[in-house]
């Protein structure tokens, strides 16, 4: 298993620190971030902003530190404020009754100034003393419009497996196009993929889940694909792809290009030059829902086993090659 890490960047404007985590907060690196704090406190800091755009997760003893240093801080007549949490944070703060206490509110939001000083995290020098760097960035969030995409790992996917079935009951969902109305429906598909090699999940939040897609890398190794493989070789000359099994969108006008956004970023990490995904041949929502995406329908392909004649339609990086002519969507076969 992978070593979590936490990486701490601290920038100080005037008696304001801006205290940004990179990483997970869970028991060995909160004592990285209870030094960090207090080390604010000690140098006289006044107020303490702490961003956490990219922290993937937080436990409850990583809470404990936060609320303890934000006592210490009001004994002292200084502040300490979250900003920007992902969605298991904020639905810790949520739950735990520390929002109130802890988030920051419009009125107190981080100094531009601050933010200008601030480098991009994944291009920062050494860090500071008493911090621990990780050498994968793979995992870090994307933001963008407010909306950051994250990569989870499969312990992360797991536990946040209700949250996003909780996305999936409602919303706009992909590889049969249907709306899902059952939790177990979706569940057992997020599973089943999740056993598969190289499965990758993403997915887009605000401060609650929007969105989320999954799926798998298929290539000529594979064996119980290799019926997929084939064919999809066959008919766009590309030997190795990414077969998304899942894409959820979030039914809201402003979230209209999630899907496509975070399509293009599993293709991007998966190192992908083509994502296939299998609809349902009299599923058209669903067929009309991918091709507002930028998906190419080629029609049925039989012979798939277990799988009848669904519609493959396929989805290039924009990096990448582009790919044969698709053929006619509708009762075509390929």
């Amino acid at each position: 298993m992978a070593v979590q890490r936490l990486d701490i960047h601290r920038r100080d404007r005037g008696e304001r620190a801006l205290v940004t985590l990179v990483g997970d907060i869970w028991p060995a690196t909160t004592p990285l971030l209870r030094a960090a704090l207090e080390q604010c406190l000690r140098d006289g800091m006044t107020a303490i902003d702490v961003d956490l755009t990219t922290v993937h997760s937080c436990d409850a003893k990583g809470l404990d530190v936060f609320l303890t240093a934000s006592r210490r801080a009001g004994r002292v007549r200084a502040c300490l404020y979250l900003h920007h949490p992902c969605a298991q944070i904020t639905r810790l703060l949520a739950v735990t009754g520390s929002a109130p206490l802890l988030l920051a509110t419009p009125a107190h939001p981080v100094s531009p100034a601050l933010l200008r000083d601030l480098p991009d995290a994944s291009a920062a020098g050494p860090p500071a003393p008493g911090t621990q760097t990780s050498g994968d960035r793979a995992g870090a969030p994307v933001v963008e419009d407010g909306i950051r995409l994250r990569r989870l790992t499969r312990r992360q996917a797991e536990d946040m497996r209700e949250d996003i079935a909780d996305l999936a009951v409602g919303s706009v969902v992909g590889f049969t196009g249907k709306v899902y109305r059952e939790r177990g429906d979706f569940l057992r598909r997020l599973a089943v993929s999740a056993r598969r090699p190289g499965f990758a999940l993403l997915v887009a939040e605000t401060t609650v889940l929007v969105g989320c897609v999954f799926g798998f890398p298929v290539s000529p190794a594979g064996r119980s694909e290799r019926g997929l493989q084939e064919s999809v070789q066959r008919l766009t000359g590309c030997a190795r792809f990414l077969l998304l099994t899942q894409v959820v969108a979030h039914q809201h006008p402003q979230h209209r290009a999630i899907g496509r956004r975070l399509q293009q970023r599993l293709l991007a990490d998966g190192r992908a030059e083509l994502g296939v995904a299998l609809l349902h041949p009299a599923d058209r929502a669903g067929q009309t829902l991918y091709d507002s995406w930028g998906w190419r329908n080629h029609g049925e392909m039989v012979g798939l086993p277990g799988r009848g004649t669904p519609c493959v339609l396929t989805l290039s990086r924009e990096s990448g090659p582009s790919l044969p002519a698709p053929r006619a969507a509708g009762p075509g076969r390929a």
